[in-house]
């Protein structure tokens, strides 16, 4: 492959990851998800010899951690707040519906909105339902910092991989 296209191809797959790891600001943005795409296309148009395979797993478990971690710790945070199973569920369907309704903050708007409503209607309790309402926002708050750090670890192991191939 010509040294101009290898560069081609490398430096779009940065930019693809760096646009997605700040992308990560909008919650229900899949920057995770994004910078494992970039990698996967990396891999099928560069060929995956065996250190791209090895990388390339690792890579896909990064993803996997950050998608579980991401839920783990809004939910978390809501529940500490107080917020009820059926809230958080709510507030997530909304989340999405939100999304894609009103892209890309109908997401911010609609879930915590979904949890403060279903909060109150539970408890008839403004109190309550603001404080699950901020618990849901701490989560989402936790979980940007820890995708984020999956995003770059995620990122740095892809430079690995591109370099070494190199």
């Amino acid at each position: 492959m010509p040294t101009w296209l290898d560069t081609s191809i490398f430096g779009l797959t940065l930019f693809v990851m760096l646009v997605s790891l700040f992308g990560l600001i909008i919650p229900i943005f899949p920057g995770i998800l994004v910078i494992w795409l970039a990698a996967l296309g990396y891999g099928i148009v560069t060929g995956f010899e065996t250190l791209g395979i090895v990388m390339f797993v690792f890579i896909t478990l990064l993803m996997i951690a950050g998608e579980i971690v991401d839920n783990i710790l809004m939910g978390a945070g809501a529940r500490r707040g107080g917020a009820s199973w059926t809230s958080i569920l709510v507030g997530m369907a909304a989340g999405i519906l939100g999304t894609i309704i009103f892209p890309p903050i109908g997401g911010l708007i609609a879930a915590p909105s979904a949890v403060l409503l279903v909060e109150f209607l539970r408890g008839r309790d403004w109190d309550k339902a603001w404080r699950a309402t901020r618990g849901l926002a701490l989560g989402w708050g936790l979980s940007f910092f820890a995708r984020f750090g999956i995003g770059v670890v995620m990122i740095g192991v892809w430079l690995i991989w591109a370099f070494v191939r190199s």
